[in-house]
């Protein structure tokens, strides 16, 4: 394909109608960042202890018969409500003996009563998710983790084919029809199914309209919008979330109120383009000259009278995007190399990000407070995530700004101050999302156009997995109370040295086809130019006058 940001730059980097797109699309991630934080806020579990009846009397002497348990009871799956509930044994039989033998079963004939400090109702109070059935916490979040893995593949491979629009679009009006029937879920099993399908549309729509905006945007205002723009709409969504939940805290109520942000993002339907840029990459030049000619008298320009040179681009592109799949990120070497080192560093870095905010809970202090700021932290991190994109390259950009969070969740370790390891925690957690921040643009930059969703979906993919894991670090604090903080930084540090295999994009073109993929130049292969279908390098086949045909190296 010809260079297609040569055959747009007629229409500017900052007209009407960049600016039109590049405020809508903003908006349109506001669902998806409101809802990423469903899982810390519904599946909350209130302080808690055995429901004592009216009619018991608490007996001194069972209070002191039960001192010696208590140092048993701290070492159980249990241990937040057994700390209550040793001042109101009688609540479970009339002699120290039941008492434990009650306990050892880690449940409570009469129920449980849960602190209402924080919240009125959650998930686990209303489905008793405690004790015996504590397990089921981590699982919920998890399943909707996994359902972000799930939609990714599927979005990614859809949005490919069909475009960027329907997808986006589709994923939240689906995210709103489900987080609306969440509310209504009258089971823990039922609850599981609907929460699955809310984290399936939740990342999709996300991914899309970053891949939209990168494609419809260029220059400057691209690394504005994929660095800044789209990050702080997606954080101000979030940072919504704790404000919602203090005002509001039945999470039937939390559920209905997650459905209005994407209800209200339907109507950009008729404002928001298709990617001319994707089709143009299908063959489609009519259509992509339709949007493009529309833009230019938005902008009051006047476009060229042929934009894209046809040669043989419909051909090569309808070939490409027949062939297309997500076997095609493994079917070629520089391809695959690209593809599984970016897979890693996401999933690493995905256990890490979510690692944090689950750890946040751990913490002294109002939740509401400490997730408000473990989110408003990520502005100025994406404000210089957003510098460094304008003038570092992408390798020391990631490098610096996780190198950073390593180096602040490792010092967690030699520090008991509360106040101290809050401040470690949210400093630990710019760097890890600043350098998320810059794994976006990197591989979008790394992706060609006609599988660029399909690698940005399949890193997604890695990442929701690895988020799936992440509510399970909390558990690794049973064999050492910081473990879960050298987890994180261990797995940080493994992605900065992934980083440095990876080729720089930093002023470069986007690549248009898979052919175009470079290897670092001290890669012993990366000299060597790629192959066609035809088993021809690109070099022979330039020599064709009808084919434009670049490599960037």
């Amino acid at each position: 394909m010809q260079d297609y940001e040569k055959s747009v730059s007629f229409l500017g980097t900052w007209g009407s109608f960049q600016r039109r797109v590049f405020f809508l699309l903003c908006l349109t991630s506001i669902p998806s960042g409101y809802n990423i934080l469903s899982p810390i806020f519904l599946m909350a579990s209130p302080l808690h202890h055995c429901h004592i009846p009216t009619h018991s009397n608490l007996s001194q002497d069972w209070i002191q018969a039960s001192i010696p348990i208590q140092q048993e009871l701290e070492m159980s799956s249990c241990s937040r409500y057994e700390l209550d509930l040793v001042q109101n044994l009688s609540a479970l039989g009339s002699n120290p003996e039941v008492f434990l033998s009650s306990l050892k079963q880690e449940d409570c004939k009469d129920g449980w009563t849960y602190s209402t400090e924080y919240y009125q109702s959650t998930v686990v109070t209303e489905f008793n998710l405690v004790c015996r059935d504590q397990w089921k916490q981590p699982l919920s979040s998890s399943i909707y983790f996994l359902g972000g893995l799930c939609g990714c593949f599927i979005s990614g491979q859809v949005s490919d084919r069909f475009g960027r629009k329907p997808v986006l679009f589709g994923s939240i009006t689906m995210l709103s029809i489900f987080s609306g029937a969440v509310a209504f879920a009258p089971s823990w099993p039922i609850f599981t199914v609907l929460f699955f399908m809310m984290g399936l549309c939740q990342l999709s729509s996300y991914i899309v309209v970053f891949v939209l905006g990168s494609e419809i945007l260029t220059g400057s205002t691209r690394v504005l919008f994929s660095s800044l723009g789209l990050p702080l709409s997606y954080v101000i969504g979030t940072m919504l979330l704790p404000g919602t939940t203090f005002l509001v805290r039945k999470w039937r109520h939390q559920s209905l109120i997650m459905a209005v942000p994407g209800l209200a993002c339907l109507p950009f339907w008729w404002l928001v383009p298709e990617s001319p840029r994707w089709l143009a990459s299908c063959g489609r030049l009519q259509e992509a000259e339709l949007v493009l000619r529309s833009a230019a008298l938005e902008n009051k320009v006047e476009p060229p009278q042929v934009i894209f040179i046809p040669a043989k681009v419909e051909k090569a592109a309808s070939q490409n995007t027949e062939a297309l799949s997500f076997l095609d990120l493994l079917r070629t070497k520089n391809m695959r190399y690209v593809t599984l080192i970016l897979w890693l560093i996401w999933f690493f870095l995905s256990i890490s990000l979510f690692g944090v905010v689950f750890n946040i809970s751990s913490l002294y202090g109002n939740p509401f407070l400490n997730y408000f700021l473990v989110v408003a932290v990520e502005i100025p991190a994406h404000a210089v995530s957003w510098l460094m994109a304008r003038s570092c390259p992408r390798r020391v950009s990631f490098i610096s700004f996780t190198l950073l969070g390593v180096l602040s969740v490792l010092l967690i370790l030699t520090l008991h101050s509360p106040g101290l390891t809050l401040f470690l925690v949210l400093l630990g957690k710019f760097g890890i999302q600043g350098g998320t921040a810059v794994s976006y643009v990197y591989t979008g930059e790394l992706s060609p156009t006609v599988i660029r969703n399909t690698e940005m979906s399949t890193c997604a993919m890695f990442s929701r997995l690895g988020s799936s894991i992440s509510p399970y670090l909390l558990q690794l604090a049973v064999f050492y109370q910081f473990l879960p903080w050298i987890v994180v930084g261990s797995l940080s540090l493994l992605s900065v040295l992934l980083c440095v295999l990876l080729p720089e994009t930093f002023r470069k073109p986007l690549p248009d086809t898979i052919q175009q993929i470079t290897l670092p130049q001290w890669w012993p292969w990366a000299s060597m130019p790629p192959l066609k279908d035809d088993g021809r390098s690109a070099k022979d086949q330039s020599i064709e006058p009808d084919i434009i045909c670049t490599t960037y190296l």
